[in-house]
């Protein structure tokens, strides 16, 4: 026990100190006779006790820098530590020969010091917790870290997983036979689980995992017992607004499903994390705040000894004193240093002077000790009623010397020294001779050996490799396009609706599916008025694995605000990457839980690309199925909420994602059609493809759908109408979805006002047009002799005549990307520049997409042409009251 006693806590004085004895001793008596935990409830009854006397006693959610886990507490470990040690000192072996090799031949980079510093980490959890898939058991997921890939790669390969070919493809992939460079499930489709390089998604996505397990535990959809997410992380991704941004969600929700192990080797990219601070201090108080279980693994077994004779807390004192800085510089210097800088005092020096300076130096920390990591693995595994995070304290770059130990370079290390290389040879005893280092040897066990039994015994016993993923599941049965028969007829003369409400339909029209009503999860922000979703609340219920414990306000009207236990929709409240991951994790089910979903996110357009598209690029990479909405689209459709909120933008960044498919729909039997064959590709032919699809929330009339076009709606263009032949000037007109109402009325301008004939042509995407004139050029690029193929727009427009106008909704460069594939003059129009508020008919004269602006457009494609008068258009400018010489909107 600490018999020592402070003279003053958090500034204050110790007035009585014999007072403050006796009470410490009484406590020290109830935690030998009774337990710490008898302990613990008598501090708090104290504590509760003072406060509702009016006393103001602070929080304080850290304990000391010391392990949360005593000696006497700690389980008897069950594994062979001796095979374990030579097991992790190969696997740390080929991990780093992996970018050293890489580095020696190319100049394709790759990381060391984040695996070095991890290699116990990951180890323990491969002999004796992670899971994978079987009959019996439905298998944990690993979100790695990505920087510390070459070490799974050296552990699947001493398991035979890989080849030496493959490893020395590390980071050389466009040959087929290559390794990824992080975890990338698109490239490795059968390896990785989860992308996590792009740091901070890892630990959000993780915490919305083991959410989305509950709700699939709660519907009765897939069995999770004994399931874990384990999500691995270092102490500098911290800092990453994600990282942290959820942990309060995952503490309220009490996911004890979920573990974060957080690598504290104390060091970011450049520099230590908290120099001038103490990072596990900090991500204690953070964590415990939020409700987590926190378990700190900060010194390994060789302080045992020291800690134990230390009676006076002298050691733990010292240890608190120390900032971050302090023990990076320590553990890049010396034994001889470290006992003079931190055994600091006589009364330090004498609780270490039988210890040699080369004993002083392998005092080691919690993180690189076997025994005091499974010890906090084995507590987080069977922990209850609260999510728990691993606090272990490494060093970055551990083992390799003067190559990168505690260094501040030691990240972007890829090349080492002959000697670093010969110490960490000798230091982890290996089998490669002075002659064989200077070939950068991969080391194998023996099919013989000791090591690779046990290594192939412990994967056998936890049910198979990993990690491993899992590429298909099994077919759904989609409901016909006939199921959506009402949209396809459309509303009738009279009667409008917006393509949002269209949308609410069709998830209507699914959700009572027979065959796939209970795989569609509808989720949505805070918002779900706006899209007219509220009537889900009551029909499906808001998901919560508590259900709903109050009367709700509205709970006499119909459409009431329902939580229950086995809903369906999700609300994520003003969350907008929270519903995102939501999304991921239900649009990888059919991988994670071998059950596929079908998610349906539906969100303000803008705040979707624009604001969480680090994470719809990894979903991509992740392969997710499901489709994206987004909602209050278009720069002019929104029309009162300003600048920060009119997307004129999103499919400009949704068609960076090779994956995903994005569409513009104007009217309600297109978006049926899409989201209908959608269906099929994704959950029928399993494509790994997801969808974007922009919703507008205008009203109009919704026109019946012409037969036999679905196939062109889905390559992105169709003859809407075909004004009738004649002789007059003529010119064909495209537009996506509100505007191309506009474009409709200036159809009829033009021919009333000016005797010119339009073809209307609906382009539900530019994107997938543009595309498909790219995958033409390229094709014809490379088969000179054979015959060429047409792009889709190319052969719509092939027999028509005059200039062809296109006007959206967004950016110009949206519609110019199928500038290159037809050979007609092209002019667009398109809403760049900030957005505003004001009323739909002044923002799109403003924005020049009007039904006016598009009339002049026409006309003036036609004077270039030589069909048309330049006085007349003039009196056609001056007749729509436009004004030549206002500023450009992009320029205001």
């Amino acid at each position: 026990m600490n018999n020592s006693l402070n003279t003053e806590v958090n500034g204050t004085h110790d007035i009585d100190p014999d007072e403050t004895r006796e009470w410490i001793e009484s406590l020290e008596a109830v935690i030998q006779k009774e337990g710490s935990v008898r302990a613990g409830f008598l501090i708090e009854k104290l504590v509760s006790t003072a406060r509702q006397s009016g006393s103001d006693i602070p929080f304080s959610a850290s304990t000391p820098y010391i392990n949360s886990i005593p000696v006497d507490k700690q389980p008897n470990f069950p594994g062979n530590s001796d095979l374990e040690r030579t097991i992790r000192s190969y696997v740390r072996w080929n991990a780093m020969m992996m970018v050293l090799r890489a580095n020696k031949y190319t100049n394709v980079g790759g990381h060391i010091a984040s695996f070095a510093s991890a290699v116990t980490l990951y180890d323990v959890g491969q002999n004796h917790f992670w899971h994978a898939a079987t009959d019996t058991h439905g298998g944990d997921m690993i979100f790695s870290q990505g920087h510390s890939a070459p070490g799974t790669y050296a552990q699947a390969f001493l398991q035979g997983r890989l080849t030496a070919d493959q490893l020395d493809n590390f980071r050389q992939e466009v040959g087929g036979n290559g390794l990824s460079s992080y975890p990338h499930p698109w490239l490795m489709p059968d390896f990785w689980q989860f992308p996590t390089v792009s740091m901070g998604l890892g630990p959000i996505m993780a915490i919305y995992q083991a959410r989305f397990m509950r709700y699939m535990h709660g519907r009765g959809l897939a069995n999770i017992e004994g399931r874990k997410v384990w999500a691995f992380l270092g102490d500098g991704e911290t800092d990453e607004p994600e990282t942290l941004g959820a942990i309060g969600m995952a503490g309220r929700e009490k996911l004890d499903n979920l573990i974060f192990v957080v690598n504290c080797n104390l060091q970011r990219l450049d520099g230590p994390v908290r120099g001038n601070g103490k990072i596990i201090q900090e991500l204690e108080s953070n964590f415990r705040g939020a409700n987590w279980n926190v378990i700190k693994v900060i010194w390994g077994r060789r302080w045992d000894p020291i800690l134990a004779r230390d009676k006076k807390g002298l050691v733990v004192k010292r240890m608190m004193e120390c900032v971050d800085g302090d023990y990076q510089t320590f553990k890049s210097k010396d034994g001889a240093y470290v006992r003079e800088r931190f055994f600091n005092t006589p009364e330090l020096q004498e609780l270490v002077k039988d210890y040699t300076d080369h004993d002083i130096w392998e005092l080691n920390r919690g993180g690189h000790d076997t025994i005091k990591v499974f010890a906090a693995y084995q507590a987080a595994v069977n922990h209850r009623g609260q999510p728990t995070v691993i606090l272990a304290k490494t060093i970055k770059g551990y083992g390799m010397g003067d190559s990168g130990q505690a260094q501040n370079t030691s990240h972007q290390q890829k090349k080492m020294s002959s000697e670093s290389i010969k110490h960490i040879r000798d230091r982890y005893q290996l089998p490669v001779s002075d002659d064989e280092l200077a070939n950068l040897p991969y080391l194998r066990f023996s099919e013989e050996s000791e090591e690779l039994k046990y290594m192939q015994q412990r994967r056998a016993d936890l049910g198979g490799y990993l990690p491993a993923r899992r590429a298909k599941s099994y077919a759904l049965e989609v409901p016909g396009l006939s199921a959506f028969k009402a949209l396809l007829e459309g509303t009738g003369e009279g009667h409008e609706i917006s393509t949002t409400m269209a949308f609410v339909r069709i998830l209507n029209i699914l959700v009572k599916d027979k065959q796939i009503g209970n795989r569609i999860v509808p989720i949505v922000p805070d918002e779900s008025r706006t899209f007219g979703m509220e009537g889900m609340f009551r029909q499906l219920g808001i998901w919560s694995q508590v259900g709903q414990l109050y009367t709700p306000q509205d709970a006499e009207q119909l459409m009431f605000y329902k939580e229950d236990k086995h809903g369906q929709v999700l609300q994520e409240g003003i969350n907008e990457a929270g519903g995102l991951c939501d999304w991921i994790a239900a649009g990888t089910a059919y991988s994670t839980h071998g059950v596929p979903m079908i998610p349906f996110f539906i969100y303000y357009s803008m705040f979707g690309f624009q604001r969480v598209g680090d994470l719809i690029w990894a979903a991509a990479d992740q392969r997710t199925r499901g489709f994206l909405l987004g909602g209050t689209a278009g720069r002019t459709t929104l029309n009162g909420e300003g600048l920060q909120h009119e997307d004129g933008h999103s499919h400009l960044m949704s068609a960076t994602v090779p994956n995903c498919y994005s569409y513009d729909p104007t009217f309600g039997c297109e978006l049926a059609v899409i989201i209908q064959d959608g269906l099929r590709r994704m959950y029928v032919e399993q494509e790994d493809i997801f969808y974007y699809i922009t919703l507008m929330n205008e009203n109009y009339e919704q026109p019946a759908m012409p037969a036999g076009i679905e196939a062109d709606i889905l390559k992105g263009m169709y003859s809407f109408k075909a004004a009738p032949n004649s002789k007059k000037p003529r010119v064909q007109l495209l537009g996506s979805g509100t505007i191309f109402i506009e474009v409709i009325a200036a159809a009829k301008l033009l021919q009333e006002d000016w005797g010119v004939e339009a073809d209307l042509w609906s382009c539900p995407s530019f994107t997938e047009l543009g595309r498909d004139g790219q995958s033409c050029e390229r094709w014809n690029r490379l088969h000179p002799s054979e015959k060429p193929r047409i792009p889709h727009v190319e052969h719509c427009l092939a027999a028509s005549k005059g200039p062809v106008i296109a006007a959206t909704d967004y950016n110009r460069a949206f519609a110019e990307q199928i500038r290159p594939y037809f050979n007609k003059p092209y002019l667009v129009l398109g809403t760049d520049g900030f957005g505003r508020s004001d009323t739909r008919a002044n923002l799109r004269k403003f924005f020049e997409v009007d039904r006016y602006h598009v009339t002049v457009a026409a006309l003036y494609s036609l004077v270039k042409n030589g069909e048309f008068q330049a006085a007349k258009l003039e009196a056609a400018i001056a007749k729509y009251n436009i004004n030549p010489e206002a500023t450009s909107p992009w320029l205001i």
